[in-house]
């Protein structure tokens, strides 16, 4: 797949692993431009490991300058994100962040529990120390999981529904401390409203402004005890998430189905935060379950290499899964998630690792058709960079399509309410109902969607792979690809701002083009970006809200030839518009 020539040079572009192996064919694509690091798919040589002493010493030791913008506090798509070696994520964040959480709290009369959780990251652990000490100083009550032990993204957000069920008042929040699949030197925090969700924008910019007050005023205002007091304060309560979290997915996953069929299955953890869950559900469900590793290394030595050099728990990527693509052969379904257990990573017989816009296209297609007590009425919730095969599946189930910008707080309400029976992100991301039709969680969850693939192979007789094979010969096969470019901060707000107006060309790869978007159709919200879309295909270019990169995705269902020109198309009318 050829990358502008005219205008796009070499040295600015790099391709993300979607770009050499997610095409819908599963057949690596040719890329006259693909920068893949040598060490791609291998297992990571020493000096690359991060200093794990180094970086817990520099979370103390260096304090963020306010006056720099890259050390502020900055609430992306999903909490606030950095590295202490950067003063990006540094204990003055955590605990002018956590000062702020309670303060919104306050002002807002959340009185209940708060829950607390962490992942494996090196830095999740003294991050939540900092936090604890705030939280108690400020007198609120908080759920830290029973042990110590890991807690997944998910089963935070499930213990708040579950306090919050038909409660009006003593409602509960919650933080979830994690990077998600970021490197092993990188932190994160993130806050769940009571909706049990990723914080919306007016909430994450609250806590954000708020935040970055205390940080220039030197923590002027935060409240703190040391961690020793706060662990004996009785505000602190143990909560057994994972028991409760485990006990209660009978109620979201038919695990009947795939105990009497017999499906042979394997999990890698990636030594992420549910690393301690895939035995006990096993263990509780009686199912053929192999956990590949229960391995917890914060330096992550036994990943391999992800596409751009660096270390990253994605499990929907090739380079970073070579552990588990290895083992396709020897069971009929096989999983993984990332490192908080918010994304999911589908490795078929048949296909071997899927791309993630095509495994959410089959769930959403098997979830509508065996799910009886769902409301009729309930919606399929997507973000506008997914892949228009999801359109077609919800178009051939007469289900509504919710379409949204880009992150996973736009589907909390849906979900919560059950006007949305499914919401995904395609980066992996999903959730979805209870068989009943009630909220299961508002956050991304990726337990569900691989236990969902083993109930699918042993319903259907199919592995996933060969069920998204059904339907692209009902519905076309899709051709798509993601470009990954370096852009700084003004770079970056300036596509964002990029409007229709700006877009001259009245076709698109020799298609006339039908709609150009800078405002989300489910919602009306911005997209932070374009998607232009012709009746074959369409791309859309946005800024991340994590990395200093931009984005361009494209979708193609006539041919990869005719995604490679809309790629082209794409990456000169975004150069065109950023050289301005």
């Amino acid at each position: 797949m050829g990358l502008g020539k005219r205008s796009i040079s070499r040295e600015r572009y790099s391709l993300s692993p979607y770009s050499r192996f997610h095409s819908s064919a599963n057949k690596e694509s040719h890329h006259v431009n693909a920068k893949v690091d040598a060490l791609a798919g291998k297992v990571a040589p020493e000096d690359m490991l991060v200093d794990v002493p180094k970086l817990l010493a520099a979370y103390t030791q260096l304090r963020p300058d306010p006056a720099e913008p890259a050390q502020r506090v900055s609430f992306g798509t999903s909490g606030h994100r950095g590295s202490s070696l950067d003063r990006s994520f540094n204990e003055w964040h955590v605990l002018a962040i956590t000062q702020a959480i309670c303060d919104y709290r306050r002002q807002k009369g959340i009185n209940g529990a708060l829950y607390i959780g962490i992942d494996t990251h090196a830095l999740s652990r003294p991050a939540f120390e900092s936090a604890l000490e705030v939280l108690v100083a400020n007198e609120v009550t908080v759920a830290v999981s029973a042990g110590d032990e890991y807690t997944p993204t998910p089963a935070v957000s499930h213990a708040i529904l579950v306090h919050n069920r038909k409660r009006l008042d003593g409602r509960a929040d919650g933080i979830v401390v994690t990077p998600s699949h970021n490197p092993p030197n990188d932190g994160g925090f993130k806050y769940n409203p009571p909706n049990g969700g990723p914080a919306d924008t007016d909430v994450t910019g609250w806590i954000q402004q708020r935040a970055n007050a205390l940080l220039e005023s030197k923590l002027s205002g935060v409240k703190r005890v040391s961690y020793r007091q706060a662990r004996r304060s009785s505000l602190v309560q143990e909560h057994d998430y994972l028991t409760r979290y485990v006990d209660d997915l009978k109620n979201i996953i038919d695990f009947d189905v795939i105990r009497q069929a017999g499906v042979h299955m394997a999990v890698d953890p990636l030594g992420g935060a549910g690393v301690h869950y895939w035995q006990p559900i096993a263990q509780r469900y009686g199912i053929d379950l192999t956990v590949v590793s229960d391995t917890v290394d914060p330096t992550f030595r036994f990943m391999t290499v992800d596409w751009d050099g660096k270390i990253r728990m994605d499990p929907s990527s090739p380079y970073a899964m070579q552990r588990l693509i290895g083992l396709k052969d020897r069971y009929d379904v096989a999983f993984a998630c990332d490192t908080d257990h918010d994304r999911h990573g589908i490795v078929s017989r048949s296909h071997g690792l899927m791309q993630p816009n095509q495994y959410l296209a089959v769930m959403v297609n098997y979830l509508f058709r065996h799910r009886p007590q769902w409301n009729a009425e309930a919606g399929v919730g997507k973000t506008v960079v997914s892949s228009s095969m999801i359109d077609r599946v919800a178009e051939r189930l007469g289900r509504r399509l919710y379409e949204v910008p880009v992150g996973f707080k736009w589907f909390a309400d849906g979900l919560f309410d059950g006007s949305l029976g499914f919401g995904c992100e395609e980066s992996a991301g999903a959730s979805m109902l209870r068989h009943d039709g009630k909220v299961w969680t508002t956050d991304k969850d990726g337990i569900v969607p691989a236990l969902l693939a083993a109930e699918m192979t042993a319903r259907m007789g199919k592995d996933p792979g060969q069920l998204f094979d059904d339907l692209t010969q009902a519905l076309g096969r899709p051709y798509s690809s993601r470009v990954d470019a370096k852009a700084n901060a003004q770079q970056k707000a300036t596509l964002a701002k990029l409007s229709p107006a700006q877009v001259q060309s009245k076709e698109l790869a020799g298609e006339k083009i039908e709609h150009i978007l800078d405002h989300a159709p489910g919602n009306n919200a911005a997209i932070g970006g374009i998607k232009v879309m012709a009746q074959n295909g369409w791309f859309a270019a946005r800024p991340s809200g994590t990395e200093e990169i931009y984005k361009i995705y494209g979708e193609s269902f006539k041919s990869e030839a005719h995604l490679e020109e809309i790629l082209q198309e794409a990456q000169r009318m975004v150069d065109a518009a950023l050289s301005l």
